[in-house]
């Protein structure tokens, strides 16, 4: 199958392909099952191999125009569905011999430039950050939480260590008015008036907005289980994250259901749990240095995969463990409050 797709406006680079390839090893034929489609970098390389199928999903409605490229190209090979990867255990299409998920948790350059999603400090006007199927936009959260929401948004989904100092002046400032990026933007310069790093002031904010607008904390650990729900033994989960609080959540996922111990003597063997993974790797892979050089964004990649071994329904543990980001999450329920 030779079809080839011509990616849409700046050239796209899938980020570590070559290693994704070699461990879901598409060469023998298989449904994969791309939960973040994008541009399409993925999807399109494994169905360069034979008797392969894609399932492709993707919150973002406009990766629709590229999908419908592929359907045409590549037939009944592909099939694209506009979901959420936590959504990804209620998909439409039947799925036979799948063989692994793979997850691409990063934000393409189209999609910072695309100034109707407002997901850049450089945007123009009012803040959007919305990825597709969303309840609120980043300018309802900016202009209607209270000081304390905000500033645990931004210290918990950020790291941002001005983030009492700034939303107290986001508070401050919209008394007057709505605001808007560039006011955000502002405020941010005048609380952060030295530089603590080499990334812009409002990296760390932005970031924060982003991953709470978008409830990224939630469709990551449930967009796992589910995926887990989903997958047939020896089938592989396949997670390229970028920014430590997805590693963090990838990590504990993996490795907390792969080294299940009986750490005492006087437990019973018949309740030991089952291991539910099988690792190959215990630290993440990293691009390469000719990858670094090809494709600069590519620098704060860490792949993270996983073997199924066993099944298994439990994953209470998981859910506690990131319990308090969940519930920062659930601040946007002062936004209902407050709007509907």
């Amino acid at each position: 199958m030779n079809a080839t797709i011509k990616l849409e406006k700046e050239k796209h680079f899938p980020v570590l392909i070559d290693k994704v390839i070699s461990i879901i090893s598409p060469h023998y034929g298989g449904t994969f099952i791309d939960c973040t489609f994008g541009q399409g970098g993925y999807s399109r390389k494994i169905l360069e191999f034979k008797k392969n199928k894609v399932i492709a999903i993707d919150r973002d409605i406009d990766t629709r125009k590229i999908a419908n490229k592929f359907k045409k190209n590549f037939k009944d090979c592909f099939n694209f569905d506009n979901k959420k990867f936590s959504e990804v255990i209620n998909l439409k299409y039947k799925i036979d011999n799948l063989k692994g998920i793979i997850f691409d948790l990063g934000y393409s350059t189209n999609q910072i430039k695309d100034l109707k999603k407002g997901l850049s400090f450089n945007s123009s006007g009012k803040l959007n950050m919305k990825m597709g199927l969303n309840d609120f936009s980043a300018n309802e959260a900016i202009n209607n939480l209270q000081q304390r929401s905000l500033e645990k948004i931004f210290k918990f989904f950020g790291e941002e260590i001005k983030s009492k100092s700034i939303s107290k002046q986001i508070i401050k400032s919209r008394k007057n008015k709505q605001l808007n990026t560039e006011d955000l933007v502002n405020i941010i310069n005048i609380i952060k008036k030295k530089k603590y790093s080499k990334t812009h002031n409002a990296t760390k904010v932005f970031q924060a907005l982003r991953i709470f607008v978008n409830k990224e904390i939630s469709e990551l650990i449930y967009g796992l289980i589910n995926s887990f729900k989903i997958l047939p033994l020896g089938g592989v989960i396949v997670v390229v994250s970028f920014h430590s609080i997805e590693d963090k959540i990838v990590k504990f996922f993996f490795k907390n259901y792969s080294e299940f111990k009986n750490t005492s003597r006087y437990l019973p063997s018949a309740i030991i749990k089952k291991n539910l993974f099988k690792l190959i790797n215990r630290k993440p892979i990293l691009p390469s240095a000719k990858e670094l050089n090809n494709n600069p964004p590519s620098r704060s990649a860490k792949l993270r995969y996983a073997i199924k071994i066993n099944e298994g329904s439990d994953f209470s543990e998981f859910l506690k463990k990131f319990q308090n980001l969940l519930n920062i999450e659930n601040l946007s329920e002062e936004l209902w409050k407050k709007l509907y």
